[in-house]
């Protein structure tokens, strides 16, 4: 999602679409849309063959209207925003700008995990400073129960899960879904396919991602071979896994998205009782571009983002591990927008002891120090994280910490991995949480409570006073305090 101003593209006399020729009265010139940057360069270099784009109209049926006098081959669509997602050649695209009722149009680029290995920790600290791990022992929720996010389903776009892991058993997956929409083979235009629940989906080019970065958000407590417990934030959340299939890209993220945006409500269908399968209340997104890039209000995931959180999810993303110095920002774009209930997360290092009084971790993403709309919300562990990944795995590989699990077949099927990729489910863990002390709260209201509450840990860039928050272009407000936020939501204690 690297933004570097809209390119204004050319269009004379006519344009082949669809086998047609789409003429132009005399003397008048079509208004051209904008191009999003990435479609702009696509368009450079596409030659004769196609491009995947998402065409944005005032309505779906502008949208659908576009596509099709144009010969576009459409892949999906997303209703609630009105886009359109095709397969195009230069000429169709360029021609679907011209078209009454388009707004806009994107193109799909690659995206990366934001995780690397680690080869420090060997225990899991991250709950003693997250204070989550005290939460859960001293307070309940307005349910009457121990605080541990039941209740609630978090929603995990990423590589997918392995549910047959032992952070995982017990039925804590209640939907698996995957992406197909960049599979050129495929002839459903339905992009999320189901899974069954029993199936690893997470052996692509990221394999272990995915269950690494759910097991910290709903994980299972386990006890590893060496005696050490491994839980995630929320233990008594499900979770709803959807991989984002043979890529990592911007399509498949926003399909995924626009499956939470139809089901979130009932998850696995309206037959199946609440209390198996919890509502969808937050949705965890450990992606981004790689270097940061330009908020873009117009695109997909924006939109789709806004309308979630309308409906009443939550939407966390990972900072990103570029690192910087507040010269220029370098945070994830989607994770920039000012929206109430979309928060950006920081990697804080609580260097292995559990301390609140650690840094900022050195790769976490900064903002640039003179724009605090770049800025990250909130801090919360990613550094030296033990979570659920098998040590065969690419990803998991990289960690060089493996350790064993409960059973005898368990063996490395834990590691440690550090990155915004890992802070950013600690903080959807304990959303789920925050739900479960108050279900009323709105997505706005879970923003302000881990910000207003959050401990403003002294390492790295002073705190400064935004927007009615104490915040830094480094760290955003400081290290998450689950204790507090609860509280401040009506958690009370046993």
């Amino acid at each position: 999602m690297v933004r570097r101003g809209l390119l204004a593209g050319v269009v004379v006399g006519g344009l082949v679409a669809g086998g047609s020729l789409l003429t132009v009265p005399a003397g008048a010139e079509p208004a051209l849309v904008p191009l999003s940057p990435s479609l702009g360069e696509q368009l450079v270099g596409v030659g004769s063959g196609q491009v995947l784009v998402m065409v944005h109209g005032a309505t779906l049926a502008d949208a659908q209207r576009a596509v099709a006098v144009t010969g576009m081959q459409r892949v999906t669509t997303f209703r609630k925003i009105g886009v359109v997602v095709a397969r195009g050649s230069k000429q169709q695209v360029q021609a679907a700008r011209a078209q009454p009722g388009v707004r806009y149009l994107e193109g799909d680029e690659p995206l990366v995990a934001h995780a690397g290995g680690s080869t420090v920790a060997t225990r899991s600290t991250s709950l003693v400073a997250t204070r989550g791990l005290e939460a859960r022992q001293s307070l309940v929720g307005a349910d009457g129960a121990a605080l541990d996010g039941t209740g609630v389903s978090i929603a995990v776009i990423d590589s997918g899960i392995d549910p047959t892991h032992p952070a995982f058993a017990g039925g804590k997956v209640v939907r698996s879904l995957k992406s197909v929409c960049v599979d050129e083979s495929t002839t459903d235009t339905n992009c999320i396919m189901d899974v069954p629940n029993g199936v690893d989906t997470d052996t692509l080019s990221l394999g272990g991602h995915g269950s690494h970065v759910s097991s910290i958000a709903a994980g299972r407590s386990v006890t590893l071979s060496d005696g050490s417990t491994v839980s995630g934030a929320a233990p008594g959340a499900k979770i709803v896994s959807l991989s984002t299939g043979a890529a990592v890209v911007i399509l498949s993220a926003d399909a995924a998205l626009e499956w939470v945006l139809e089901h979130h409500a009932a998850p696995c269908g309206p037959a199946v009782p609440a209390a198996q399968c919890p509502p969808i209340k937050v949705v965890n997104n450990s992606y981004g571009p790689q270097g940061g890039g330009t908020f873009d209000a117009n695109s997909a995931t924006v939109k789709l983002q806004r309308q979630l959180v309308r409906e009443g999810v939550v939407m966390v993303w990972a900072a990103g591990n570029d690192g910087g110095d507040g010269s220029k920002s370098l945070t994830n774009p989607s994770a920039q927008d000012p929206t109430g209930g979309v928060i950006s997360v920081a990697s804080y290092n609580d260097q292995g002891s559990g301390t609140r009084s650690g840094p900022v971790s050195s790769f976490s993403s900064r903002g640039a120090r003179t724009d605090p709309a770049t800025w990250p919300d909130i801090s919360a562990p990613g550094q030296n994280i033990v979570g659920a990944c098998r040590a065969y795995l690419p990803i998991c590989s990289t960690g060089l910490k493996p350790q064993n699990g409960p059973g005898i077949l368990d063996v490395g099927s834990y590691n440690t991995l550090s990155g915004t990729s890992m802070a950013a489910p600690q903080i959807a863990g304990i959303v789920a949480l925050l739900f479960q002390a108050d279900p009323a709260a709105t997505p706005a209201e879970i923003e302000n409570v881990l910000k207003s509450t959050a401990f403003r840990y002294s390492d790295g860039a002073p705190y400064q006073r935004v927007a009615g928050y104490w915040t830094s272009f480094d760290k955003g407000t400081g290290l998450v305090d689950t204790v507090a936020a609860a509280t401040a939501l009506g958690a009370h204690s046993r």
